[in-house]
């Protein structure tokens, strides 16, 4: 038998899941990473300008270039091994090197990035990371460290992994313009599971950024809503009073719902983006296995309390819009049945007043038959006069009175001929 055709698909859906692995690093260890993201239409950007930025990068150090169209990459660029993703609206840079600068979360880390390659970048800086990955020393050494490299109200901290690591952070923009992380890591714990909590803190804070643009999106909406809400109440309002001509109302009710839709449509995939984004920031975070750090707040602690109000804002304001968006529409129903019905109303008078002309125009049809009944009769009895007058002397009657016995036959003739006439036309077919 021949083998079995393989849909074209099947390899690189196959080896999708298998294209991002996570990266292995052991401590020390410093991971400096950066998202960037277009300001508007990212999802619909040009790629391949993405893919220029890096093969740039890669340019400066003589480094292999990825696969054409690629979505990853991975490889070594001088000191540093580079993981580059591609998303749908953002693309990544993660750069690892083995180490750790005298100076915590030192500025000069950033240099794998030189500024004249930012410059040129295909996009903004939605987030970087300055992650610093080192040993994990005694308790009262970790206090020491969290007080010193991180605001302390805001500092999220907790023992991840069955305790192999304590993982920190207070997710604050430090003076250098990057968002600090720090790791301690327990004697003997696996690369790739250092590796997979580097990843995870940086797709939190990554996914918590862009979830945050859904937030930003709604409070722009919120003066414009309420707007449209008020509105749309005064012009219900007038419907109820009724004084407002319906088609008045109609046009004023069609231009909110034009701009709602219209709103719902520039909302709907930024709202939709937003809520995917929240579930993969639950998600990783959930995959830490976070036992509390004594006594700190946990990274789903500092999300509960400062990230899920803006996300309950995000849900509040796409269901305020949507529910805007169905009031219009069946205000517009209730509406355009209230126009129905009067013109409907307006229809049945229309139609009471033709048949009353209808009507009218049968008598006056009838009188007008009448009358021509009276005025050919009159000519037919004259004809016939003058046509028998020769008679009047042979039969020894007078004109008169030859008129006078020919005038009702010929009425009943006539009138005979136009009944049928009449009926001989209602009968035929139109």
């Amino acid at each position: 038998m021949p083998p079995i055709v393989d849909h074209p698909l099947r390899y690189p859906l196959a080896n999708e899941l298998h294209a991002r692995p996570f990266p292995a690093m052991q401590e020390p260890a410093t991971v400096v990473y950066l998202a960037i993201k277009q300001p508007s239409r990212a999802a619909g950007r040009d790629r391949a300008a993405d893919l220029a930025h890096l093969t740039a990068l890669l340019d400066r150090h003589g480094a292999p270039h990825p696969q054409p169209g690629a979505t990853h990459y991975s490889g070594r660029i001088g000191r540093h091994v580079l993981k580059w993703e591609q998303h749908a609206e953002f693309v990544t840079y993660t750069a690892i090197s083995e180490g750790v600068s005298d100076r915590a979360f030192d500025p000069a880390d950033f240099a794998v990035f030189p500024d004249d390659w930012l410059d040129r970048a295909p996009g903004q800086r939605i987030t970087s990371i300055s992650l610093r990955v080192c040993a994990r020393p005694d308790e009262a050494g970790i206090n020491a460290a969290l007080a010193e490299w991180f605001v302390a109200e805001s500092t999220a901290a907790a023992s991840v992994l069955d305790d192999a690591i304590v993982a920190a952070g207070d997710f604050r923009i430090d003076p250098t313009g990057h968002m600090r992380f720090a790791l301690f890591v327990t004697a003997g714990t696996g690369q790739r599971r250092i590796g997979r909590v580097v990843q995870r803190l940086c797709e939190i804070e990554t996914y918590k950024a862009m979830s945050m643009l859904g937030f930003s999106r709604a409070r722009g909406l919120s003066a414009e809503i309420g707007a449209l809400d008020g509105r749309l109440s005064e012009l219900m309002s007038k419907m109820t009073d009724g004084d407002t001509p319906a088609e008045q109302t109609l046009g004023g009710l069609l231009s909110i719902s034009a701009e709602l839709e219209a709103l719902v449509a520039r909302s709907a995939f930024r709202f939709g983006a937003t809520g995917a984004y929240e579930a993969i920031v639950t998600q990783r975070i959930a995959s830490l296995r976070e036992a509390r750090f004594q006594g700190r707040q946990t990274f789903a602690d500092f999300m509960i309390r400062r990230y899920e109000p803006a996300m309950r804002t995000v849900k509040s304001t796409e269901r305020r819009l949507q529910a805007l968006a169905d009031r219009a529409m069946r205000a517009g129903d209730l509406l355009r049945t209230r126009v129905d019905v009067e013109r409907s109303a307006q229809n049945q008078a229309l139609l009471e007043s033709m048949d009353r002309r209808a009507d009218l125009s049968l008598r006056l049809q009838h009188t007008v038959e009448g009358l021509s009944v009276v005025a050919i009769s009159y000519y037919a009895v004259s004809l016939a006069s003058y046509l028998l007058y020769p008679l009047a002397a042979a039969t020894g009657h007078s004109k008169g009175m030859l008129s006078a016995v020919l005038t009702l036959p010929v009425v009943l003739g006539v009138w005979g001929a136009i009944r049928r006439i009449r009926r001989k036309l209602e009968t035929e077919p139109h």
